[in-house]
């Protein structure tokens, strides 16, 4: 039986001395399981985790599991005792080394830290997780993130690679657990900041239409309209408007992929910027040909049970636009860390 005045060093080392079973959050579904031992447990190593899922010491659901098969929220993935990951020191080994400019570049973005949560602004053109072809990504650069935890940072949603703005990191399991149950369960609420090509018509509504994902892409994402599709609904309103674009304001109801940018392209106004939902004539002259949308805003209620809410400048990019067709921007307020 573990003392009672068991320290955090204590606690990490017997979370490697015995067995876990670890639920999925939804910012893991569809990873490889070897994709998420990468995440999670970097340390373990590909020889190890090998030799681990050989043996069936790991399981899915208390299923024998492999490296390749993909899994899904809600499944359980059991974790074997993993001896030898600490350091002399017994602190949990350091998982991956990130740049120094990387690094800082990280914590300047942050908008809000507490014991349970780091909200972040992304950066446009940073996937959020690797893939083929995607060396760089935010998911391989959390370590910059620990701060005083001796745990890295958990994803717990996602944003485009392209799209910029609000995104919120779990910095316990116990937290990854309570906001996976609260994006699940959408009561968060996510305000998004878009340039349309046109200005969408009436000039606030709900657009409710069904996507599924495109076939014979190769490889490449898209979404398609179809009656066979998910549930997809947006609430939209303009904000201001010029002749030939409109900065929207946008609050998916639900969160399939791409949704906001294939809704809005639907209703014949594509998001700026936007080449694989409005081709070539999303790009206006004078204005960067970049995706103008961004994660404004987002609330919801902390693991603390306070009703909390924090909002992302705008991208350089956006900014300079919005500078350029005179829209009047109002300040938006970084919340810092209480104390």
């Amino acid at each position: 039986m573990p003392k009672a005045s068991a320290t955090k060093t204590d606690a990490a080392a017997s979370d490697y001395l015995s067995v876990r079973t670890v639920d999925v959050v939804p910012g893991d579904a569809g990873l490889r399981l070897d994709r998420w031992f990468q995440r999670h447990i970097p340390e373990l190593g590909h020889g190890r985790l090998q030799k681990l899922l050989r043996t069936a010491q790991v399981k899915v659901d208390g299923k024998r599991a492999t490296a390749n098969q993909h899994i899904e929220a809600g499944q359980t993935i059991r974790i074997p005792p993993l001896p030898g990951l600490m350091d002399a020191t017994g602190v949990k080994k350091p998982a991956r080394n990130v740049s120094v400019k990387d690094a800082e570049d990280l914590v300047a973005r942050v908008l809000y830290r507490d014991d349970d949560i780091i909200a972040l602004n992304k950066p446009p053109g940073l996937a959020v997780q690797g893939g083929t072809g995607t060396d760089k990504h935010l998911d391989g650069m959390l370590d910059a993130l620990r701060f005083d935890s001796e745990d890295r940072p958990r994803l717990v949603h996602r944003l485009d690679r392209d799209t910029s703005g609000v995104l919120v990191l779990a910095r316990t399991a116990r937290a990854a657990a309570y906001l996976a149950k609260s994006f699940a369960g959408r009561t968060v609420k996510k305000t998004y900041w878009a340039l349309t090509l046109r200005v969408p018509s009436p000039s606030e509504g709900t657009i409710d239409i069904p996507l599924a994902k495109a076939e014979g892409l190769m490889g490449r994402e898209k979404m398609e309209e179809s009656e066979e599709g998910d549930s997809a609904v947006t609430d939209y309103r303009v904000v201001e408007d010029v002749s030939r674009a409109a900065w929207v304001e946008l609050w998916p109801r639900t969160g399939r992929t791409h949704q906001l940018r294939a809704h809005m392209a639907a209703i014949g106004t594509p998001i700026v910027g936007d080449r694989k939902y409005g081709g070539t004539e999303a790009n206006l002259p004078g204005i960067a040909p970049k995706l103008h949308l961004h994660a404004a805003a987002l609330a919801l209620r902390l693991p603390s049970g306070m009703q909390w809410e924090v909002t992302a400048p705008l991208p350089e990019h956006m900014a300079a636009t919005w500078q350029l067709l005179g829209f009047d921007v109002p300040k938006q307020k970084k919340r810092k860390r209480p104390g």
